[in-house]
């Protein structure tokens, strides 16, 4: 069974939360949701913790739930394949394995964005971070987990699965070793010539 992280290791999903954080700053009127490096800060983290961290306490929960809502219907169309993460998820399944993403998006989102690419899977976990992640890569029994942010790869050694960093997030390979990668690609293209079809 390999694992997939979802958010630029599978999809580029920056243009979505791009239009969704513009049209929540618009309706809520808070400044914040404007600023330049929140795209930045959302890839590296969390939208339920980056939030709180810089909303009213009253403001932040209800607004993230905003977010979601808002997301399933403006943010998933602007979601696409990162190039090679057909091909992985092929090269996968043509050794006859599982393919289960776990993300810490909102699960409905999470499928939803999939189904919009084009990418069918055997499981999703959603609404996973840090730890979580790891529980359900253990309950999946992954020996593999691909991810773009040094908490992906804490997850894939805290579940004895090799991590595999794909650096094509906010994170260089250089952070990713740091957090335990065993394996760093540049791009997902790069996967299938690693995991070839068995013979």
């Amino acid at each position: 069974m390999v694992g997939f992280d979802l958010d630029m290791t599978l999809i580029d999903s920056r243009p979505g939360i791009l239009t969704t954080l513009a049209v929540l700053a618009e309706e809520s009127g808070e400044a914040a949701l404007a600023a330049p490096d929140l795209l930045d800060a959302l890839l590296r983290r969390n939208l339920d913790l980056v939030l709180a961290d810089r909303l009213p306490a009253d403001r932040a929960p209800r607004l993230a739930d905003r977010f979601r809502e808002l997301y399933a219907d403006i943010g998933v169309p602007g979601s696409s394949l990162l190039p090679g993460a057909a091909a992985a998820v092929d090269a996968v399944r043509r050794r006859a394995g599982r393919v289960v993403v776990v993300t810490a998006k909102f699960p409905p989102n999470a499928v939803r964005c999939l189904a919009h690419v084009g990418l069918e899977v055997d499981a999703v976990h959603g609404w996973r971070l840090g730890p979580a992640k790891a529980e359900a890569l253990r309950a999946e029994g992954a020996g593999v987990y691909l991810g773009d942010t040094p908490g992906d790869m804490a997850a894939a050694v805290a579940a004895d699965a090799l991590a595999v960093g794909v650096a094509t997030g906010p994170h260089p390979a250089p952070e990713l070793r740091a957090a335990g990668a065993r394996i760093v690609l540049s791009a997902m293209t790069e996967f299938a010539d690693r995991w070839p079809e068995a013979d």
